[in-house]
């Protein structure tokens, strides 16, 4: 027997009940409306258009050049990655969850990190170097993805050039993380316990480069932008959501921020020793488009500041922690065949020890167990506070693990700021959030 819920049909099958989940109400929708007798036109924008900031869809009802209604519907990007960390051991998670947000894979997998290190009850444990790589990792990856939006919303308000000028400097970003890690992006790098591997000097030269050289540019992007006519036009008093509406929303990050309150978890509830670091929180009180373009430029360059402080304090040691128990991978080194464990490792737990042996391979097939409990743990991620639930039923995997994702969330804001304005400050408004649906959607 076949029935309605909702959007959804549902039918009794003998595995139990099954919804047919279908795109939304577009029929109820489109029937409601007269075109010619209410002059109102409903529109898809996206999710195939280039300007809604990915696989995005919005249904808009329009009045001529006005927008009545809109409504943002996601899941084009659905990849089923919560449910996939189920079935697999707690190390394996941070390859999942790296690619969640593919523009902040650093803190996807920091986040995830300090979730399950909070369930080993291990925090403590976690060495000054490995800390000190984290945040000089995601302060970097806050400078590449800040520069990505930068980029975006540069070209889908017509200025082509920064399009160009953010993914160059991009590049010299990723170039750093694949000298770390080896990967440009979902990198897996940050893993419980540590990092898999220490950065190289080569890498700290080339950090050091761009530390010098990033203030120069950042100075350009602002000639560029910030005395422009246009840019000022389409941004400035386009998609206000002030603090009441931010806070009404659950909206957190750079647009909560550019709404006047400087609520950023680096201050407010440290984590990885950030409350070591000397960093402003920039805000503005405008709680435009034109004030989130005035805190991610600012970010920028609070985000240089910690890189730079990091380097300063990088001493020597150890970057997993000590119990063997959970550190992995163990000591890893690039041979002919790619990177693996160092033939030393291999000799040693082949040839000395067969309990070093039969545990290294328990470790790598099973996992380790971790206690069981449930924790949540927040952190600041480019988009506002990416946060995860993570439960643990005492076994080699997670029992479950949610992410409270900042653009998932933030999204809710598009249809407060968009009704009543332009069609074309959908596109300013929208990207202003900063959305990236592989994280919405994950």
């Amino acid at each position: 027997m076949t029935t309605t819920s909702g959007y959804a049909t549902e039918r009794e099958t003998t595995e139990g009940k099954v919804f047919n989940v279908t795109g939304g109400d577009w029929d109820t929708v489109v029937g409601g409306t007269d075109p010619i007798q209410d002059e109102r036109i409903v529109v898809n924008m996206g999710p195939q258009h280039p300007s809604t900031h990915g696989v995005l869809r919005l249904v808009l009802e329009l009045e001529g050049e006005t927008v009545r209604e809109a409504r943002v519907v996601v899941g084009y990007l659905h990849t089923g990655i919560e449910k996939s960390l189920e079935f697999r051991n707690w190390v394996q998670g941070s390859t999942f969850v790296t690619r969640m947000d593919y523009l902040s894979p650093i803190f996807n997998e920091t986040a995830y990190a300090l979730a399950v290190e909070k369930l080993l009850g291990i925090e403590d444990q976690i060495t000054e170097r490995a800390n000190t790589i984290r945040v000089l990792m995601m302060e970097l990856n806050r400078i590449s993805s800040h520069l990505v939006w930068l980029a975006t919303t540069g070209m889908e308000l017509g200025a082509i050039s920064m399009m160009l000028y953010g993914f160059r400097e991009r590049e010299y970003i990723l170039e750093i993380f694949e000298m770390v890690s080896g990967l440009r992006m979902n990198m897996a790098y940050v893993r419980p316990g540590g990092v898999a591997q220490d950065v190289p000097d080569e890498a700290i030269v080339k950090i050091r480069e761009f530390l010098a050289m990033m203030p120069k540019k950042l100075k350009e992007y602002e000639a560029l932008l910030s005395g422009q006519p246009i840019w000022h036009q389409r941004t400035k008093d386009v998609a206000v959501l002030d603090v009441t509406g931010c806070l009404a929303l659950g909206i957190t990050g750079p647009v909560l921020r550019s709404a006047g309150l400087p609520w950023d978890l680096r201050k407010t509830m440290p984590y990885c020793g950030y409350e070591t670091y000397e960093f402003d929180v920039p805000t503005t009180p405008t709680g435009d488009v034109w004030g989130r373009y005035l805190v991610r430029m600012a970010e920028m360059r609070e985000s240089l500041k910690i890189v730079e402080q990091a380097l300063d304090r990088l001493r020597p040691g150890p970057i997993m922690v000590a119990d063997k128990k959970i550190a992995w991978p163990a000591q890893l080194a690039i041979g002919v065949d790619g990177m693996g464990n160092s033939l030393e490792h291999v000799a040693k737990i082949m040839g000395q020890s067969m309990e070093s042996l039969i545990h290294h391979f328990k470790l790598v097939t099973e996992g380790f167990r971790v206690p069981p409990g449930q924790v949540y743990v927040g952190i600041e991620s480019p988009r506002g506070e990416l946060g995860v639930h993570a439960v643990s039923d005492g076994g080699t995997r997670p029992y479950r693990v949610h992410y409270r994702e900042p653009s998932f969330v933030n999204l809710q804001a598009i249809p407060a700021m968009a009704e009543g304005g332009l069609i074309a400050d959908v596109i300013a408004g929208g990207a202003s959030l900063d959305p990236v649906m592989g994280g919405c959607d994950r």
